[in-house]
């Protein structure tokens, strides 16, 4: 049987929406602090790189490695101005966000509504579709056909989640509105606008350094780093004790705390991927600062083991495919001819 958020509320006065809401509140000098201890690594990782090239292709692809850790953590900047979290002026959030969006090659206003739609729908069956990794159940799998199946195999095959589907998102994807494109004009803006500033920046780059960096140092950064983000992002939603429920059973909180995991990584890695492990308190209340997450595992250690995986723990996600009606969790995929469980 799984857990609600009922479990958690050991007190008659612990309202987690209540208990939470005292975190919301950012730092103008400690968000500007991150921008700046996120920002300047990376613009000096850029300009080794862009040293190592007259030395080794292969120093310049690792210091790429740091450097693609870093414009990871950029996106998780502009993911916070997205939620409102990052400075206490929506006006400043959205500029912020909107500038980030240029250098991580995502649309921020299209981006910020399909992350609200994920928000809202994240552990819902009948919802799935926006903002989010295609899943389906046992039932759902088996009742397509088989080239259909095939593809989803591929969809969710390492190399293709990992490999060519963040490549496909960041470099193609992002440069059309996709799902909004009849929604108005504001998402075209949003699209053009990015693609428009994208260009004109590769553009200078070309012109002034050459097609050298934009080969070696630009794209391997941009495709390390859309690997790093859909690696977390897979992690946090695609483990096996996971919630998911149809509409008429689908609690949002409890599709917070127990749709999305504690990922909890070494201290350094918690940093550098701006504190996103804690994501079951993030999804819960999303107006959080990430450099205030640790505030609230360490106030409420309660929360620390909910969902909790380890980086070790973590690869054993890798193998889960499908959500199991029956017995309420991540299975992998079954052989072929293999007929569904009653």
């Amino acid at each position: 049987m799984q857990k609600t958020t009922s479990d958690l509320n050991e007190t008659p006065d612990r309202n987690w929406l209540r208990t939470l809401a005292v975190y919301r509140e950012p730092n103008q000098w400690r968000s500007l602090f991150e921008i700046a201890a996120t920002g300047i690594p990376f613009l000096l990782l850029w300009t080794a790189a862009w040293w190592s090239l007259s030395i080794s292709y292969w120093l310049t692809l690792a210091i790429c490695l740091p450097a693609s850790a870093f414009l990871t953590r950029l996106f998780l900047i502009q993911h916070d101005c997205g939620h409102g979290a990052f400075f206490r002026s929506r006006v400043l959030n959205d500029w912020v966000g909107r500038i980030l969006g240029v250098v991580t090659l995502t649309p921020y206003d299209i981006w910020r509504r399909s992350h609200t739609i994920h928000h809202g729908t994240s552990s819902n069956l009948s919802k799935r579709g926006v903002g989010d990794l295609d899943t389906l159940t046992v039932r759902e799998y088996y009742a397509l056909p088989r080239m259909k199946r095939i593809a989803y195999r591929l969809y969710r095959h390492p190399l293709v989640m990992f490999g060519i589907g963040p490549t496909y998102m960041f470099l193609f994807r992002n440069r059309l509105p996709l799902g909004f494109m009849t929604e108005g004009p504001r998402y075209w803006i949003s699209a053009m606008g990015t693609n428009l500033m994208v260009a004109l920046g590769v553009a200078l780059l070309i012109y002034t350094l050459g097609m050298e960096p934009f080969l070696f140092i630009f794209l391997p950064t941009t495709i390390l780093s859309a690997t790093i983000g859909i690696w977390l992002f897979y992690v946090q939603h695609q483990f096996e004790n996971n919630y998911w429920a149809s509409n008429d059973e689908w609690s949002l909180n409890d599709a917070a705390l127990y749709g999305s995991s504690h990922f909890d990584l070494p201290a350094g890695f918690k940093w550098l991927t701006g504190y996103i492990g804690i994501h079951h308190v993030h999804h819960f209340y999303s107006r959080i600062p990430f450099y205030r997450l640790p505030e609230v595992l360490r106030d409420y250690p309660e929360l620390v083991n909910v969902r909790r995986l380890t980086f070790t723990q973590s690869f054993a996600c890798l193998k889960l495919r499908l959500w199991d009606e029956n017995q309420n969790r991540m299975v992998p995929f079954p052989a072929f001819g293999t007929a569904v469980s009653s």
